[in-house]
This record gives C-alpha cells, structure tokens and sequence, in this order.
C-alpha cells in the first residue's frame, strides 16, 4: 500500500537554538521509501544522524537569534503489514525467554508509570487469559473511560495524569495504553507517525503490543485506520519519539501534516473487538 506524506513545520526563533527534529518515515523491511526530499526554507545546514542500530532517523540543526524558518519533509512510502491470527495471539507471555531488547519495554518510564497502575490493570484485566485480547480490553477500556479533549494536555502530562483527569490527546491515550500493558507484564512501546485520515491532519500516536514474537499496533482514539499508519519511530514513551526536540526559546508558528493514499482500493482496518486479529509492522 502505497502513501504520500508531506509535514512542514515553522519557528520563530529568539535566542541561539538547536533543534533536532525526528519526522523522516523509518526504514524497514516492511516500510519501504520511494523517494524523499528534505527542504529548510530558508537554507540552514545540517546534520543526519541516527541511532537504534540505525532504525531512528534525525536531523539536528542550528540557528540564530532573531530568524524564522520552515522545515519541509515529502516522501512517498510503500507499507507491508501482516495480519496476526487468532492462532498466532494465543499463549501466555514467557518473562524469561525475551530478547534483551524487548526487555526494557516491560519498565516503567517517565511518562508510563506503570509500577504505580497495577492494581487497577490486574483489576480490570487479569483475568483475560488470552493476551491479544487482555490488550484489545485496555484499548476499548481507554476509549471508552477516556475523553478525547484537544489540548486538553501538555508536554509534562503523564498516564497517571491521564487516568485522574479521564481526557487527553492521541498521545496520552498511548501512554495509557503502554502503561496498562506494562503494569500486565506485556511489553508495549510507544508508537508516532503520519496517519492516513486523521481529522483535523497532524503527526498522530499509539502503540505496539509484543505479542508472542510480534509488535502488534493498536490505537485507543480510533481516529484513523491502522494500515494508514506510516511510521516515524517507536521508544519507551514520547521522550523517546518526539517529532521536535528544541533546546533554546522559539514560537511554533504553524504545522501542516498530509497522508494521502496513492492506490485507490485502500480498505481501512481497524481493531475489531469482536475477532482476534491484529496487524503488525515489523
């Protein structure tokens, strides 16, 4: 399925400031790049780098006091996902036999203190056995618990936030979600990219589910489809796969966000309670 995803985004800068912006489409075997371009209007060096055994993409740059500009992504995406089956999201989750690196994504993190929502998430869902659907139960749990209020929260908000305040943004309804599935001994990750229909269109957030040996996505707003999902990159939490981190004083003075489908027989998916079926992008 192939997509088109165009992002600018624009500052007012006031005082010497660096800024490293994550908003590149990632690499994988199953999100191919067909052609890119990064444009900053106007020219500003800079510089790629990248991390994660060189899945993460980034640009950093560095501007002056008293400037403006405008950083322009496009890219044209074909993106493979494979459905899970009923058969494939059956079993229990065996702690001792993860790889290492799915290991940190069971801790609790700065946004996702899941040590602190135990006893309402074994309330809630400890008794559903079968794994796929104990996260499909938190994920209509905080759809159904939790209002989507636009900018309703703020950069420090936490889960625990979310949970006191019952309202949030795409973002908050991700930390929720990982948060639950931690606090359940699930490893979960947080998940930020371009979504095909988002209204009104915006960089969006969920979150991945490691089910027996696939990350599986799921989204809590229900706001888009989730084979219109390209992906930017995945972390513990938001400080990991923020679109924009800044280091200095600016004014955001606009952001623009497109994901148009290319093929004209793109059929939505979206979670279905009612069926064990999931979607992963690995």
């Amino acid at each position: 399925m192939k997509f088109k995803i165009h992002s600018d985004i624009s500052y007012v800068v006031e005082t010497p400031t660096t800024f490293i912006f994550n908003i590149h489409a990632l690499r994988t075997n199953n999100q191919i790049i067909i052609e890119e371009q990064l444009l900053l209007d106007p020219f500003i060096p800079i510089e790629e780098f990248s991390y994660n055994d060189g899945t993460s993409r980034f640009v950093r740059l560095k501007t002056n006091a008293n400037t403006s500009f405008t950083i322009s992504y496009s890219a044209t995406v074909d993106m493979y996902y494979k459905v899970i089956n009923e058969e494939q999201s059956i079993g229990n989750m065996a702690i001792e036999k993860l790889d290492g690196n799915i290991i940190p994504f069971l801790f609790p993190s700065r946004y996702c203190q899941s040590d602190k929502l135990q006893k309402l998430a074994y309330k809630e869902f400890g008794s559903i056995q079968n794994i796929y659907s104990k996260v499909m139960a938190i994920t209509d749990w905080i759809y159904n618990n939790v209002e989507y209020v636009s900018g309703s929260s703020n950069a420090q908000t936490s889960a625990l936030d979310t949970i006191t305040e019952r309202m949030g943004i795409c973002r908050d309804f991700a930390h929720l979600g990982i948060t639950l599935c931690r606090a359940l001994s699930i490893p979960a990750r947080y998940f930020t990219g371009y979504a095909y229909q988002l209204n009104p269109p915006d960089f969006h957030a969920c979150f991945e589910a490691y089910i027996n040996g696939n990350w599986i996505i799921f989204d809590a707003t229900r706001l888009v489809p989730l084979n219109g999902l390209i992906k930017i990159a995945t972390g513990r939490d938001a400080a990991d796969a923020a679109v924009a981190s800044i280091f200095g004083n600016i004014i955001t003075t606009g952001i623009h966000v497109e994901c148009q489908a290319v093929d004209q027989n793109f059929t939505p998916f979206y979670n279905d309670k009612n069926s064990l079926q999931g979607l992963s992008f690995q």
